[in-house]
């Protein structure tokens, strides 16, 4: 089988190695891929935004299916393009993918739906936006209603930190003033034809820079998995397939918009139970790097039944464990992160997977930074500080100049030993 993959981060790296690793015989294509995943297949040199030419590498290519990374290209109607050339596709369409591109729409959705959601009011103006700050007062949390990156959320403290993110993220356009919700944030993904669900291992996403859950908002500076909240939230997966996923697909279809391919509901879990915080249309990044090694056999069969529309299979039982992903950043990241810096990477390890992101070749063939997240680096292990040690030992031993990374994931169930 030939899988088209489009993207070039640690996710579509994890995901091409997953596939690999079910079936040593697929053929991996990326566009545009990066030095990692060119270790298990062939890269070609197109913009996961450029979706002429994407149709154009599927025709010439006639991939079983084609599975999409980025959100970018998702609510730019990828889907609908590829569907209308009759080209097989894992993801949801244009209109569908607008739970993602619209943190508005996602609300409306959410309420249509009775699903559980934090109280939040739409703005196109700072001076509403800040009289909706201090009527919930703070900690109040302003948001981009658009695609930002992971980077359209500010958790402001105080009502003036609130003023100076509603200024900054208003230049975006449209915003949501939300009220904060205390407890443990966690993503749970559903693979889905529209009806069916197949829920993923829960993760947990740590988006702030520093250790400790300080400084900036990032991308995301690692994941583990599973939630280690599980045992308190029995089931979590599945109840959340029934009584958050399952209810939005339904609205969906009634609003003339099916969901199909992956829906990533990001939960805060309150003393009331789980609450959305918002929903992602692929693949998430950490958290699919940390699920991948954990994941149980036929993630290729399942996601080619979503794209050509047969009925969903079972995944196979997980190997069980757990895992930790650390993600390593180049000097100056998020802001101004600095490119072409040189990469050593350390002798292959059991258990270790090191997923490439922010990485390029350089005219002598040594491996460079060529973005701001550079690496993923999953340890594996039979407990989470088993696998915390083994990501962050590797991390350690990775060189390049300035490199930023946390040491502390899953810092709020690990513990020192």
């Amino acid at each position: 089988m030939k899988v088209l993959i489009v993207g070039g981060g640690g996710r579509e790296h994890a995901l091409a190695w997953r596939l690999l690793r079910d079936d040593p015989t697929v053929d991996i294509v990326a566009a545009p891929g990066n030095p990692g995943i060119a270790t298990l297949g062939r890269c070609v040199g197109i913009a996961a935004t450029d979706l002429g030419a994407l149709a154009a590498l599927a025709r010439d290519e006639r991939p079983a299916f084609t599975l999409v990374g980025p959100e970018a290209p998702l609510a730019a109607g990828i889907v609908d393009r590829f569907r209308a050339e009759g080209l097989a596709i894992f993801g949801p369409t244009q209109a569908a993918a607008e739970l993602e591109s619209s943190k508005a729409f996602a609300k409306q959705i959410l309420a249509e739906a009775w699903v559980p959601t934090a109280r939040a009011t739409r703005h196109t103006e700072a001076a509403t936006a800040k009289r909706a700050a201090r009527d919930l007062g703070a900690p109040v949390v302003i948001k981009a209603s658009g695609l930002a990156a992971g980077k359209g959320v500010i958790v402001a403290e105080t009502l003036g930190e609130a003023d100076a993110a509603i200024d900054a993220l208003l230049q975006r356009g449209e915003i949501l003033v939300e009220e904060f919700m205390q407890g443990e944030e966690v993503s749970v993904f559903g693979v889905t034809n529209g009806t069916t669900i197949v829920p993923l291992m829960p993760s947990q996403d740590h988006k702030r820079l520093l250790d400790g859950d300080r400084g900036p908002n990032t991308g995301g500076m690692g994941a583990y998995a599973p939630f280690e909240r599980c045992d308190k939230y029995s089931q979590l997966a599945n109840d959340v397939a029934i009584n958050v996923i399952r209810p939005v697909l339904e609205v969906m279809r009634d609003r003339g918009r099916p969901f199909t391919g992956l829906l990533y509901a990001g939960l805060m879990m309150t003393d009331d139970g789980p609450k959305v915080v918002e929903f992602n249309a692929r693949f998430g990044d950490p958290e699919t790097q940390a699920i991948m090694p954990l994941t149980g056999e036929g993630l290729g069969a399942l996601l080619h039944a979503v794209a050509v529309g047969d009925d969903l299979p079972e995944l196979g039982r997980s190997p069980g464990g757990h895992a930790v992903t650390t993600v390593i950043a180049a000097a100056g990241y998020p802001d101004t992160p600095r490119v072409g810096d040189r990469i050593d990477l350390p002798e292959p390890e059991d258990d270790v997977y090191v997923f490439h992101a922010g990485t390029a070749r350089d005219s002598s063939g040594r491996l460079i930074t060529a973005g701001g997240r550079v690496l993923s680096v999953t340890g594996v292990g039979t407990t989470l500080n088993d696998a915390h040690a083994k990501s962050l030992d590797c991390v350690e031993r990775v060189g390049l100049d300035g490199k930023q990374f946390r040491s502390d994931i899953g810092f709020r169930h690990t513990r020192a030993t």
